[in-house]
């Protein structure tokens, strides 16, 4: 079944699939493993296993945690974030950052930027992609990317630096100061959205542009084939339980918190972008194809660097199950039976000239 190919979805809202529900119990998941394993007639994935990640930056400036042999940020500070920080997560993330510029046909942002722009911020800058690319393309402003773990490159554009900084925390940088500011992938680790739209709207300049980016942690089906039962309905359950657990909201789109938080911060010209995304080369359109086969490289890189916090700190599974639990999803994600999307909604909006 096809996606609509680019063309902005809109989301109803009245999906109640985000209501509290129990997890599965984990002998659920070892019975499936058990009959799949008996008929052994998994379909071959659509993309070839994801190379061998690029080394990045080792660095002892903050002291990592270590939960079943992945390294996650520092205890320090106030900052708590449910993804890995190792090697073979950000390589996933890049893999992300990839599929999410094949869907914007190769753009980095949708505000109407200036060409003569003097300065832009990324917050939750990870691996730092997104922050390089766009300082390759504006050689002329000066590009700062924030997270609370140093996994950036060494080797950057020289308009470029990082910074240690948790954007839960009121922001170091002055008032009206930087023309753009950019967010990605913020869900399940802001407590207070209107608090973060804030301070994004006291440090942007008058006129210019905040520009938030966020997935919706469900995967969906319009055909039925995403049931109540599988792992891949599962999957959304582990970061609404998990982010409920953090106080840490993994529900931004469902809770259209990027809108109404940017609208009571004073941005105005609010513009909303909805998409369907879907996971796997199922969708006869060849962009959405190959995007969907980018979005399974991504997850079967680490599906358990995205699910290990969650499942192991926050609901108690062992690492064995999960391990059960994702050699399950992986099977279902590589059947061509399945046709699950998730939804991906970016917001953006500027700040008022005489605010």
């Amino acid at each position: 079944m096809a996606l609509d190919e680019t063309t902005p979805v809109t989301v109803t809202g009245d999906d109640d699939s985000t209501t509290a529900q129990p997890l599965h119990p984990v002998t659920h998941w070892e019975q499936l493993n058990e009959e799949v394993e008996a008929q052994d007639n998994d379909a071959d994935s659509l993309i070839s296993d994801p190379a061998e990640s690029t080394a990045s930056m080792t660095s002892s400036i903050l002291s990592y945690r270590t939960i079943q042999g992945r390294t996650f940020h520092s205890e320090r500070g106030n900052a708590q974030y449910w993804a890995s920080n190792d090697e073979q997560q950000n390589e996933s993330m890049d893999i992300v950052h990839h599929f999410l510029s094949l869907l914007l046909d190769d753009k980095l942002f949708l505000s109407p930027l200036k060409d003569n722009i003097q300065s832009a911020l990324d917050i939750g800058t990870g691996t730092g992609i997104w922050a390089i690319d766009f300082a390759d393309q504006f050689p002329g402003a000066k590009v700062v990317g924030t997270d609370i773990s140093p996994i950036q490159p060494s080797w950057v554009p020289p308009n470029l630096e990082f910074h240690i900084d948790d954007c839960t925390q009121p922001w170091t940088f002055a008032p009206d100061s930087i023309d753009f500011v950019h967010m990605r992938y913020l869900f399940g680790s802001i407590k207070d959205w209107s608090a973060l739209f804030k301070e994004a709207f006291r440090t942007c300049r008058p006129g210019g542009w905040v520009e938030s980016h966020e997935a919706s942690a469900m995967m969906e089906s319009d055909d039925g084939t995403v049931t109540d039962t599988s792992a891949m309905h599962e999957w959304g359950r582990f970061f609404i339980e998990g982010g409920k657990k953090m106080g840490q909201p993994c529900t931004i789109i469902e809770d259209d918190l990027q809108q109404k938080c940017m609208r009571e911060a004073g941005f105005e010209d609010i513009q909303v972008a909805d998409y369907k995304i879907a996971i796997g080369g199922w969708p006869k359109d060849k962009k959405m194809r190959e995007i969907g086969q980018y979005v399974l490289a991504a997850l079967e890189q680490d599906f358990e660097g995205y699910v290990l916090y969650m499942a192991s700190q926050l609901l108690g599974w062992s690492m064995q199950e999960v391990k059960v639990y994702c050699a399950q999803l992986r099977r279902e994600l590589r059947s061509t039976a399945n046709h699950p999307f998730f939804r991906y909604r970016a917001v953006y909006g500027r700040k008022p000239q005489t605010s």
